[in-house]
């Protein structure tokens, strides 16, 4: 009689298990002001699970067949804007970067890429900005993912509007 399925070998360490590890909670950051609202919100959430935070950034201007590393220059500009923010919660952040389609695609190629990016990353939920350039808005990213079957995403409105500079003490208003 022949053996169809052999044993599996036993790995000589154990491995934890899938669901051990972290899921972190993404948000995508376009380089905008709505950034610093969306990244809080995914924060909050965040803090709520005791889970890190997955910080997409989208960078539309990166050569074609070369993708920067998440440690580059534009990466660190993107991020610079939101880590303030979040780095008092005491959250572990991961940077990520998107390079969005730039060939003529279908109008959810670019939500569906960087739905894939966040599902690598094994993360259940997806923070965006609910106007968003490149086709990234959360509109598109909500519709994509309803095709696909998940992440489930959150749309963002913007942060509340406060003046670069303090009002004077004797200004009129």
């Amino acid at each position: 009689m022949t053996v169809l399925f052999p044993p599996r070998p036993v790995p000589a360490s154990p491995r934890a298990p899938l669901a051990a590890l972290p899921q972190p909670v993404a948000a995508v950051l376009t380089d905008r002001t709505d950034d610093v609202a969306v990244a809080q919100a995914a924060a909050r959430s965040a803090l709520l699970r005791q889970a890190p935070l997955l910080l997409i950034a989208v960078l539309p201007h990166a050569r074609p067949g070369r993708r920067p590393a998440p440690s580059a220059p534009e990466v660190r500009a993107v991020l610079g804007r939101v880590l303030p923010g979040v780095e008092p919660l005491g959250l572990g952040h991961i940077p990520a970067v998107f390079t969005p389609v730039t060939r003529r695609a279908s109008r959810l190629a670019a939500p569906w890429l960087l739905l894939d990016l966040a599902s690598r990353h094994r993360a259940p939920q997806v923070f965006a900005a609910r106007h968003s350039p490149y086709g990234l808005d959360a509109h598109a990213l909500i519709e994509a993912a309803s095709h696909r079957g998940g992440p489930r995403v959150h749309a963002v409105g913007p942060g509340r509007w406060a003046p670069l500079l303090p009002r004077p003490q004797g200004a009129a208003r």
